[in-house]
């Protein structure tokens, strides 16, 4: 790219990205003939947006200030594709930091595709998973769908299809967890576990294939009930009674974070009273309640999210 192209093209040009976050993970364990973590993403209607003015001041900043893995992502992103390292990245974002919801997973993506869209290059995926290990474990969001993911590795495991439109009401534990601490930390997690998480993961890509909303929940309560010895729910019996009680799909938590929810699928008959009475019933109990829908579309959303953006 000749200098005088470049400067047109910085005038004019500003690049947009969106990503959307995840509840948590559907599942989260370890494969037993890997021996990888893994986790199954649950897209939700949630996400982090980029916006990238490209310019040639020789300064390189972010704004808010405090995304520094957004601005590491850029640096190594306009290195590699020999761009200047100057310009703007403004970040926004609807997903709460340190909840286990992928905030940090959607700012980077978002990121990588703000400054692809800025100067119209091809970014293959597994190129992007390079930079993103280089930085932290990374949940699956650059994919469209539900995956099956090595976030750890930041690999692919096996891409499952579309969730069924699932309403999640659930509660925040309080606090926060820092990503890379927590898998930094080895778990204890015996053989016998392994073997059922790699079963666990087989009946939830047969279950979402099936569109099986029933068979979805009890995968998703049983990883959260294995992953207390990992990091503990202290209201997990509490929502189980309340799933039992009023026959929800289950209950799916960020299992890295500090959300836990009741599921409950969207098409059931019942769907506008139970939404009532669970809400009501975790009001009463826990105060604030937030209601996230799943996304059975999320490339759609992706690029309604980016139409949304002033100037998109």
């Amino acid at each position: 790219m000749m200098l005088n192209q470049l400067n047109k093209f910085v005038i004019n040009q500003v690049g947009k990205g969106a990503c959307f976050g995840t509840f948590g993970e559907l599942l989260q364990g370890v494969d037993a003939k890997s021996g990888f973590d893994f986790l199954v993403t649950l897209p939700i209607d949630k996400y982090s947006w980029a916006e990238f003015i490209p310019d040639l001041s020789n300064q390189l900043e972010v704004i808010p200030e405090y995304k520094q893995k957004s601005i590491l992502l850029a640096t190594r992103l306009l290195k590699y594709f020999n761009l200047p390292l100057s310009g703007k990245l403004i970040i926004q974002s609807n997903l709460p930091m340190g909840k286990g919801l992928a905030s940090s997973s959607a700012d980077l993506v978002a990121t990588a595709r703000a400054i692809q869209s800025a100067y119209d290059f091809e970014l293959p995926i597994k190129l992007l998973q390079k930079f993103l290990k280089e930085i932290e474990p990374t949940d699956g969001v650059m994919y469209s769908g539900i995956v099956s993911f090595y976030h750890r590795e930041v690999q692919i495991k096996e891409m499952f299809g579309s969730i069924p439109p699932l309403t999640i009401v659930a509660i925040d534990e309080g606090g926060e967890v820092n990503t890379i601490n927590y898998n930094n930390e080895k778990k204890p997690i015996n053989f016998k576990d392994k073997l059922e998480y790699t079963q666990l993961n087989n009946k939830l890509k047969i279950a979402i294939q099936e569109q099986d909303v029933r068979a979805i929940g009890k995968v998703a309560t049983r990883s959260a009930i294995m992953n207390q010895k990992r990091l503990e729910k202290r209201s997990l019996n509490h929502f189980l009674q309340i799933s039992e009680q009023f026959n929800t799909l289950g209950i799916t938590v960020a299992h890295s974070g500090t959300f836990i929810g009741l599921m409950l699928w969207q098409q059931d008959k019942d769907y506008n009273n139970k939404l009532r009475q669970v809400t009501e019933k975790l009001e009463k109990k826990y105060g604030e309640v937030h209601v996230f829908s799943t996304l059975s579309n999320t490339k759609s959303y992706t690029e309604e999210i980016i139409k949304s953006l002033p100037g998109g």
